[in-house]
């Protein structure tokens, strides 16, 4: 299992007056395998900026993003497809794709993860997981916001990678569906499997 270290990483965006504008910087930041982190923050602190850098889904413009002591700005082929398994991501929006049921959404990622035989068995146990095994047959448009959330879980959950990056993913819940999703996230963490998670609550 990974270990993920920032060193002296900085993201820039340039306003529309073409000013720099610093997402984060200077971040040195260093997470253990099996950890358990929350970043906290309002909106616009830089935590999604935060999950992406860590996920590689973009580079820093100043400083080091290192998964295992490997530089993954310097991750390409293979590697960038072994880096993508590496993370379970549930983002802000969702990605769902709106035509297609649970269970079709759930075997696009299983296959795009490189599990093409068993796709859908994955796809049942990931549901199974997030406490949802009667919905693979309903759309995204049928599911309440929690139920969807869950599934987004599911989703980033059906490769059993080793960390997840979380992306306010129990906002606009009810108390109830946040306590089972931790609960359940809690139980990931204990049996190994590193979390970020990022909320301003």
């Amino acid at each position: 299992m990974p270990e993920i270290h920032m060193e002296k990483v900085s993201k820039i965006y340039k306003t529309e007056d073409k000013r720099k504008h610093y997402a984060v910087r200077d971040l040195d930041f260093t997470v253990q395998q099996g950890d358990f982190v929350f970043l906290i923050g309002s909106s616009g602190a830089g935590k999604t900026t935060m999950l992406k850098l860590i996920g590689g889904e973009i580079a820093p413009d100043e400083g080091s993003v290192f998964v295992d002591n490997a530089n993954i700005a310097r991750f390409f082929g293979p590697w960038r497809v072994r880096l993508t398994r590496t993370f379970g991501i549930v983002s802000q929006q969702s990605i769902l794709i709106r035509k297609r049921t649970i269970m079709e959404n759930l075997m696009v990622a299983a296959r795009a993860s490189g599990m093409q035989r068993k796709s859908k068995a994955a796809a049942e146990k990931a549901l199974g997981l997030v406490g949802l095994p009667k919905v693979g047959e309903c759309f995204p448009a049928q599911l309440s916001i929690g139920e969807a959330r869950r599934v987004e879980l599911a989703r980033a959950l059906i490769s059993s990678p080793p960390v997840l990056l979380l992306d306010e993913l129990t906002a606009n819940l009810d108390d109830d569906t946040i306590w089972d999703i931790m609960h359940l996230l809690n139980e990931l963490n204990s049996r190994g499997t590193t979390i970020i998670m990022a909320t301003h609550a």
